[in-house]
């Protein structure tokens, strides 16, 4: 009944110096990755006329950033693909939302030197990085009754910082 799609690598470049490897591999694991989930388990879901996906996409969607063309790319192409999802899928009763998490404290962050982490802290108007649970909350609410009425969107759980 619940597909959540979190699988997510970076290959972090400058756009010129990117190489196509570097490219495919994001989209590949980021973008075709959660088209091969849904594709295989959306005619279960449509025969019982029921369920709830949930892609994990990225504030990076929305702001883009420095050496992560494409990583931005692939987590902007989950929305556009989650939003036609909902239209294709709401008249079986299935919904299909995306995530945007901000900066979590995550196995990907551990890359991230210290002094990197305590500017990014400074421009997050909650002061601090998500934590998992913070993100896992906002999946279960999307998967829940409490938001049977919920199609289509792109829930940001980023402690404000793309409201700068």
């Amino acid at each position: 009944d619940i597909l959540v799609n979190n699988a997510g690598i970076t290959r972090d470049g400058m756009m010129h110096k990117m190489n196509f490897e570097k490219w495919d591999q994001v989209i590949s694991v980021n973008l075709t990755g959660t088209f091969n989930m849904c594709r295989f388990l959306v005619p279960s879901m449509r025969e019982r006329k029921t369920g709830s996906i949930v892609n994990i996409s990225s504030t990076a969607a929305h702001l883009g950033n420095i050496g992560q063309s494409n990583y931005a790319a692939s987590k902007a192409g989950i929305i556009g693909f989650t939003r036609s999802l909902a239209k294709e899928l709401g008249r079986y009763n299935i919904r299909a939302n995306a995530l945007c998490p901000g900066g979590t404290e995550t196995d990907i962050i551990k890359t991230v030197p210290p002094e990197t982490i305590e500017e990014w802290k400074k421009g997050i108007p909650l002061g601090r990085l998500g934590k998992p649970e913070d993100q896992a909350n906002a999946v279960c609410f999307l998967c829940s009754e409490a938001a049977s009425y919920i199609t289509g969107i792109s829930l940001v759980v980023d402690g404000g910082t793309a409201t700068r």
